[in-house]
C-alpha cells in the first residue's frame, strides 16, 4: 500500500535520526526533517508534541511499552526482524513514533465511525413560518411529514441508514412508512414517540409544557422525557404527556385535524369556539365588538375558502359588519 511504502523511503538509520530530531534529542541533520516534515501529511509533528506533553506528567516504563508494541507490530507483520536497540533514548523515539502512528489510525477509526453512524453528518431542517401551513416532507424512507404554522423539523442526511429519527417543533401530520426492523422514532421535546409504521398527529407546543399525541391509525409508543410514563395509543386515542404525568383519552372533536384538511364542520356551536378554530386553521384573528355575538350558533361547513369569503359568510349569515385593522377582524351589529 502506499503508506507502507513511504515507510521505504528512509533508511534504519534515517529512522533513527528522524527519531531523535523529533524528540529534541540530537539537532544535526536538518534537512532530513525538512524532507519528513515536506511528505508527511498527517500533521505527525503536531501529534508527537501533544503525545509528548501527555507523557511529561507521568513517568513511563519505556522498555515495557516497547516490547508491548513491537510484539503487536511483529504480529501484524509490520516488522519482520528484532529490532536491534543500540540506545535507551533511541527506545524511547521508536516508541513515540509507533504512539503517533497509533494515534493517526485511531483517530482515523473513530472519525470514520463517527461518520458511518452519522454524527458527523449535517442535519436537513425544515421550518414553516406564521403564513405556512401543510408543507410537505418526503423522508428517505417513504415517510410523508405535513408541517403546521411555525414548525421546525430536522433529521440527518444520512436518515434510515443507522435508524429513523427525527425532531419536532411545533405541529406535524405523520405518514409514517412501516418498517418491522426500524422504528421511527420522534425527539419531541418533553416525550418521545416511537412507531414502526402508522398515521398521527404531534403537537409539542401544547398548553402547560405538555406534549399531545393523536393517533389516526396504527399504534403509536409515547414516553415521557421527564417521568417514567410509557402510554400506548390506539386509533383515535389522544395522549398527553405532561411533565409530572400522562393522560389517555378519546378525541370527540371533528375538526381536530382541520389543520391539516381544511375543512371544518359545526352542528350549533357557538361562535366563539368557530373563531377559536379559524384562528389555528386559517390563522384569522376575529374580535366580536358585542360579546352576544359570540353566542350565535353556527351549523355550516367551512372548506377552504379563503378568508375574506369566511368573514363575509359570517357577516351575511348574522346581519353583521366587519372592519380589518391589520390582520384582525372587527365585527359589529348593522
Amino acid at each position: 500500500m502506499k503508506e507502507m511504502k513511504n515507510r521505504d523511503k528512509y533508511t534504519d538509520k534515517e529512522w533513527e535520526e528522524l527519531s531523535s530530531l523529533l524528540s529534541d534529542e540530537q539537532s544535526e541533520n536538518k534537512d532530513l526533517l525538512s524532507r519528513f516534515m515536506a511528505g508527511d501529511r498527517y500533521n505527525t509533528i503536531k501529534y508527537w508534541k501533544e503525545i509528548k506533553e501527555m507523557n511529561s506528567d507521568k513517568e513511563i516504563d519505556v522498555d515495557k511499552a516497547w516490547n508491548k508494541l513491537h510484539s503487536r507490530l511483529s504480529e501484524n507483520g509490520l516488522i519482520k526482524e528484532a529490532p536491534v536497540v543500540r540506545r535507551s533514548f533511541i527506545r524511547t523515539s521508536y516508541f513515540r513514533i509507533a504512539a503517533t502512528v497509533l494515534l493517526m489510525v485511531g483517530i482515523g477509526s473513530v472519525l470514520l465511525f463517527m461518520n458511518d453512524k452519522g454524527i458527523l453528518s449535517t442535519k436537513t431542517v425544515v421550518a414553516t413560518t406564521d403564513n405556512q401551513k401543510n408543507l410537505q416532507v418526503t423522508l428517505p424512507d417513504g415517510s410523508n411529514i405535513f408541517l403546521n404554522r411555525n414548525t421546525r423539523l430536522s433529521y440527518r442526511k444520512n436518515f434510515g441508514r443507522h435508524g429513523r429519527n427525527v425532531t419536532l417543533a411545533g405541529e406535524a401530520f405523520f405518514d409514517v412508512a412501516r418498517n418491522e426492523n426500524s422504528p421511527f422514532i420522534i425527539d419531541a421535546g418533553k416525550a418521545s414517540v416511537k412507531v414502526l409504521g402508522t398515521s398521527f398527529n404531534v403537537i409539542t407546543n401544547n398548553q402547560d409544557s405538555a406534549v399531545e399525541v393523536f393517533v389516526k391509525t396504527g399504534q403509536v409508543m409515547v414516553s415521557g422525557s421527564e417521568n417514567n410514563n410509557n402510554l400506548i395509543l390506539e386509533p383515535g386515542d389522544i395522549g398527553t404527556m405532561f411533565p409530572e404525568r400522562s393522560e389517555k383519552s378519546v378525541n370527540n372533536n371533528p375538526n381536530y385535524m382541520s389543520w391539516n384538511t381544511g375543512l371544518l364542520v359545526y352542528d350549533g356551536q357557538t361562535l366563539d369556539v368557530v373563531f377559536r378554530d379559524l384562528k389555528r386553521v386559517y390563522n384569522m384573528d376575529i374580535v366580536a365588538d358585542d360579546p352576544d355575538i359570540i353566542t350565535n350558533a353556527w351549523t355550516s361547513p367551512i372548506d377552504n375558502q379563503t378568508r375574506e369569503t369566511i368573514i363575509r359568510l359570517i357577516c351575511a349569515s348574522f346581519n353583521l359588519s366587519y372592519t380589518k385593522e391589520g390582520s384582525v377582524y372587527h365585527l359589529a351589529k348593522k
